[in-house]
């Protein structure tokens, strides 16, 4: 069963606050954090992103790492699941 979850992926989806001055800096950061990928990014601040990670602790340290960028206001955790097989969909 240990073979499972080392197999398995995190899926979050995060909404984010941004400054709107800063869309495009925290845009720049978001794209180079592995397994982060930007969905939406509205002029006025709004972004939603998803994050794909091994295991929760990663999932907690990215999601910690975007909340301290530069520029973001505010993120909120919308959702959260994880996939012991990421190639079977349901």
């Amino acid at each position: 069963m240990g073979g499972l979850a080392a197999a398995g992926v995190n899926i979050s989806s995060l909404i984010l606050g941004v400054a709107p001055t800063a869309c495009d800096e925290v845009a720049a950061m978001l794209v180079r954090l592995a397994g982060v990928d930007i969905h939406a990014n509205e002029a006025d601040g709004r972004m939603i992103v998803t994050v794909e990670s091994a295991s929760e602790s990663a999932t907690v340290e990215i999601f910690e790492t975007i909340r301290q960028l530069p520029g973001v206001l505010s993120a909120a955790l919308v959702y959260h699941q994880f996939e012991s097989d990421p190639d079977e969909e349901a």
